[in-house]
């Protein structure tokens, strides 16, 4: 029996930043079986060269869907990305960049376009995280790199598809469970997640007129790279939640998969919750 916060053994070893994390992620689950739910459809997902990201990538094609993801660095784990999407039969772009460029975002836009077809979806789901005990130790330089790469993208994406998404298409957000119990570890970042989802609403109400979904999904502790990458100490990562232990991405994905399918056409301006059982407020 896995201990709470241990799961199975992965089949496959994983490369890049997830090749030395124990246990490994989880990035779909065997049993997963694709529906068509997203059939022809083109997704953007920013952040999507691993964890949660690649996961959601992966689920997509299952359904359907070809994908471009964005990434800043990684292109070995970007790499293994397109690779998992491709075996689902569907075309994976990679673009690699900074997405606190809004000219660098208007490019990801155009050649999205232009190589894959017009956006239906969009995930932002591309974020960065430095914890610090105090407040005090949170500097300019870093108060701006949270905010200019978890909030500020979110602006020029959809500043720049406001006019390219029609009726049926939809914006999923990722925000985090921080924004709603807070974080005194991370001040910055759980800010930056509330803004996500205050703009989540806002942004719902401003285009629900146009038939174009805006909803949000907020993860509790999920094992992904961004863990052992930010913690020095992730042995007891997530066991304080009512599941005692850490969610695999696998058990995020599924949560996206809903909200761009038509399954969700009811729903707008909505945040799923995914973190383990915390009870937080709508």
């Amino acid at each position: 029996m896995t201990k709470p916060n241990q799961f199975p053994e992965q089949s496959q070893e994983l490369p890049g930043s997830e090749a030395q994390m124990n246990p490994q992620p989880e990035i779909v689950r065997e049993s997963y079986k694709g529906s068509e739910k997203l059939v022809n459809k083109i997704a953007l997902i920013t952040g999507g060269d691993s964890g949660i990201g690649r996961s959601v990538a992966v689920h997509f094609a299952k359904e359907g869907a070809d994908v471009a993801i964005v990434y800043k660095s990684e292109t070995e784990d970007a790499r293994y990305t397109q690779e998992l999407v491709e075996k689902e039969g569907r075309t994976c772009l990679l673009l690699e960049g900074d997405v606190r460029s809004q000219k660098f975002c208007e490019q990801v836009v155009d050649r999205v376009a232009r190589e894959l077809g017009p956006i239906n979806i969009l995930v932002n789901n591309a974020a960065v995280q430095f914890p610090k005990d105090h407040i005090s130790e949170i500097d300019q330089d870093q108060l701006a790199e949270t905010f200019e790469t978890n909030i500020y993208p979110y602006f020029y994406f959809a500043k720049y598809l406001e006019n390219k998404l029609v009726k049926g298409d939809c914006i999923i957000n990722s925000t985090s469970v921080t924004a709603y119990r807070g974080s005194s570890h991370l001040i910055d970042y759980s800010s930056t997640k509330g803004a996500i989802t205050t703009f989540t609403r806002s942004l719902s109400k401003a285009w629900a007129e146009k038939g174009i979904r805006v909803n949000g999904v907020a993860p509790g502790p999920i094992w992904t790279p961004l863990i052992p990458a930010t913690f020095d100490e992730v042995a007891q990562f997530g066991q304080d939640v009512p599941l005692g232990r850490a969610g695999q991405p696998s058990e995020v994905a599924p949560a996206y998969v809903f909200l761009a399918s038509q399954d969700a056409s009811y729903i707008t301006g909505q945040i799923i919750h995914v973190n383990g059982g915390e009870v937080v407020g709508a």
